[in-house]
């Protein structure tokens, strides 16, 4: 708590309880300029321009959503329009943008070949102009380094963009072996790597220091090959089929051989899918060996089988859904994410009904149900307490990519970026709430209990519920700013 004595504020929340972990506080969040410049008990009896009474609903840091996938099937520009009012939906103020560099739509033409690939360093500037021209929400980048090229131009993302994550898709590793089986990932300038392009990008991260990571998509295709010509042999098309081209153990291994290879570089490491309990004990034994290994799952890992579509990592079962959840309440989960992509594909185009083997891996707007969905199945279903959602979606991802606690917290000097949730309210996901230009997603019809009401992006009001129309209203211009992290600070300093 602090003193907000003498102190004039632009805007006031009053009444709420807020989620600041390990506790949920009653108390008032004081607001001055893009900052929270107070918290305590009561602010009623200082000056204020506006006031919003939270009527003792929850109040929670904006979800920093780590992985979001934007530019690749669609335009930069036209993603940023879009996609960026979903998030704001879900209840995100901060997300990640986890993209490769060729498919925008100004300055660069879309791969065709492997010498058209460039440097990150040439395009972010465009990335900026097009986010802070449309994206409704903060935002950062974790660029997908594809070939030796872009990997040797880490020093210079981190040193001069404050780019300080970076990631390799490792089911698309060896090159032309992969190519023969992914020639979509042509489309989007990804051509093959090895291990010694990790290497390099490993020791580039250990030098340089934090808040630098390595994020690795685990998913070894040199097997998963292996396992899904066998299961095409057997028949099968099932669903479920794409979860059993991938054992668990192809997850599990890649953790304790990448994991290895940080110790030997000194390199933090970020699991971006973990999505079995094999995966976690391996990153746990990593822990034990002294790797800094931080952990995420998507939140539909938690909540969609292995029966409903399939995705790269895919879904898994039940059992391993209720396996996930035990971790996440344990603490060791650390972060979750939408893994948001639109793809632009009709819903009926990506349900090949019958044969999994021509179905698109993916499907459109998750970010929008992040929220809800890790409230209702969560904390209403007693699987994690309230204080633990908000690790996972907001203070976890802040600190794994040097953004907190500027990002995902409730503190004085942080951004006020804030979401305010009646935690007993049902409400059903339809489509005509939707934002994302897909134009559907997988959770419509989910009946769920929690709902984020209001969405504050650096103190000023950015969405609000409209409860005649069900249906969320956007409220102001885009005002996503661009976030560079710190080189040289684990944390994001500010001025409490």
């Amino acid at each position: 708590m602090s003193d907000a004595k003498a102190m004039e504020f632009d805007l006031v929340i009053q009444n709420g309880k807020l989620v600041i972990p390990p506790d949920v506080i009653s108390g008032s969040i004081g607001i001055k300029g893009e900052k929270i410049a107070a918290i305590a008990t009561d602010l009623s009896g200082l000056p204020a321009k506006k006031t919003i009474d939270a009527k003792e609903n929850y109040v929670l840091p904006g979800v920093v959503d780590p992985e979001t996938h934007l530019g690749i099937h669609r335009s930069l520009e036209d993603d940023f329009i879009s996609e960026t009012k979903a998030a704001l939906a879900g209840g995100v103020t901060t997300w990640g943008m986890m993209l490769t560099s060729p498919t925008i739509s100004r300055g660069y033409k879309q791969f065709k070949d492997p010498e058209d690939s460039v440097p990150f360093s040439q395009v972010i500037p465009i990335f900026q102009e097009l986010g802070d021209e449309h994206s409704m929400v903060d935002y950062f980048l974790t660029p997908l380094v594809a070939n030796d090229a872009q990997v040797e131009d880490i020093p210079r993302l981190a040193e001069e963009f404050g780019a300080t994550s970076y990631k390799y898709y490792l089911h698309l590793k060896r090159g032309q072996e992969t190519l023969g089986q992914w020639e979509p990932q042509r489309k989007i300038g990804v051509y093959g790597f090895d291990d010694g392009t990790v290497f390099i990008g490993m020791e580039h991260v250990g030098r340089l220091g934090p808040p630098c990571i390595v994020c690795i998509h685990p998913e070894n295709w040199e097997i998963i090959r292996v396992m899904q010509a066998r299961l095409i042999k057997q028949g099968r098309k099932d669903n479920a089929a794409w979860d059993q081209r991938c054992p668990h153990f192809v997850e599990a291994m890649h953790v304790r051989q990448y994991a290895y290879l940080a110790k030997v570089t000194n390199c933090p490491l970020y699991i971006v899918h973990t999505t079995t309990r094999e995966t976690i004990d391996e990153i746990l034994r990593a822990r034990d060996d002294g790797v800094k290994v931080i952990s995420e799952t998507g939140f539909h890992y938690f909540t969609l089988d292995h029966n409903v579509y399939k995705i790269n990592v895919p879904l898994r079962d039940r059992d391993t859904m209720e396996q996930l959840w035990k971790a996440a309440a344990a603490g060791e989960i650390d972060c979750t994410g939408s893994d948001h992509v639109n793809h632009g594909v009709p819903r009926d185009k990506m349900e090949v009904k019958g044969d999994v083997w021509k179905t698109v891996s993916g499907f459109s707007s998750r970010v929008e149900a992040i929220l809800p969905v890790m409230l209702s199945e969560g904390v209403n279903k007693g699987r994690i307490s309230l204080a633990r959602c908000v690790e996972l979606c907001s203070e976890g991802p802040a600190k794994a990519f040097g953004l907190y606690p500027k990002k995902g917290a409730l503190r004085v000097g942080a951004d006020a970026d804030i979401v305010l949730v009646d935690l007993k309210k049902k409400q059903k996901i339809t489509q005509n709430m939707l934002f994302t230009s897909a134009g559907w997603s997988v959770f419509e019809g989910w009946e769920v209990t929690g709902w984020p009401y209001m969405v504050l992006l650096r103190g000023e009001v950015a969405l609000e519920w409209n409860e005649r129309e069900q249906k969320a209203n956007i409220v102001g211009k885009p005002r996503g700013r661009y976030q560079a992290r710190k080189l040289g600070h684990a944390t994001y300093p500010i001025e409490s």
